[in-house]
C-alpha cells in the first residue's frame, strides 16, 4: 500500500474495503498528463501496460471501473474497449456531476464509489466520493483534499497502485497471486 500519511489512516483503510467502483480520470492519471499531436493533427495518448493489468484484475474481482475525462479522445475509446471498461464518459468537465448520473444508473451509493483525479475539474468528485484519491504530479491544492495520494504518478503505475490496494484490502490478492503462481492466468 502507498505510505502518504493519509494512505494508511484506518479510516481511509476501512472506507476502501467498500468500494464497488473506481471512477478515473484519464490525463495525469492514466497517463502522465501529456498530449501528443502528430503532424497531421492525429492525437495520441502513451498508456501504462500495467495499469491496465491492475484494471483488469479489479473487474474479475467484482469491482467496477469507469472512466470520465473533459477531453473527447478516440484513444481513449480504444483503451477502455481493450481493457472491457463499460462506463466512458467523454467530453465532461463537470465531473462531480457525470459521477452523480453515473452512480445514479448504476444505484450506487457514494461510499461505494473511489475516485482519481489530477486537476481543478476534478476536484469536487475527489471530495465527493467515499474514497478520494489524487497523484504526486497534481498540484498541491488537488493533493490537499484527496484522502490518499498515490506514491506512483499519473501513468506510471499509479491506476495500479490503487487496483492492487483496492484488491489486498478487499482480500482479493492472495487469489490473483495463486492465479498467476499456478499459471491459470
Amino acid at each position: 500500500m502507498a505510505s502518504h500519511s493519509r494512505s494508511n489512516s484506518s479510516a481511509m483503510i476501512e472506507r476502501a474495503r467498500h468500494i464497488r467502483l473506481l471512477a478515473l480520470d484519464v490525463d495525469g492519471v492514466m497517463t502522465d498528463g501529456r498530449l501528443y499531436f502528430q503532424a497531421d493533427g492525429q492525437e495520441t495518448k502513451v498508456f501504462n501496460t500495467q495499469d491496465g493489468l491492475g484494471i483488469k484484475l479489479l473487474r474479475q474481482a467484482g469491482i467496477e471501473v469507469a472512466l470520465i475525462t473533459g477531453r473527447q479522445s478516440t484513444m481513449v475509446t480504444r483503451r477502455a474497449e481493450a481493457l472491457g471498461i463499460a462506463h466512458v464518459i467523454q467530453g465532461r468537465d463537470d465531473k462531480l456531476q457525470a459521477l452523480k448520473s453515473l452512480a445514479s444508473s448504476l444505484n450506487m451509493a457514494f461510499d461505494h464509489i473511489a475516485y482519481c483525479g489530477d486537476d481543478l475539474p476534478d476536484l469536487a468528485a475527489i471530495k465527493r466520493a467515499g474514497l478520494g484519491i489524487s497523484v504526486p504530479n497534481a498540484p498541491a491544492y488537488i493533493r490537499e483534499h484527496a484522502d490518499w495520494v498515490t506514491e506512483h504518478g499519473g501513468g506510471h503505475g499509479a491506476v495500479r497502485e490503487i487496483c492492487d490496494t483496492l484488491l489486498e484490502l478487499q482480500g482479493h490478492w492472495a487469489t490473483v497471486l495463486d492465479t498467476y503462481v499456478t499459471g491459470r492466468g
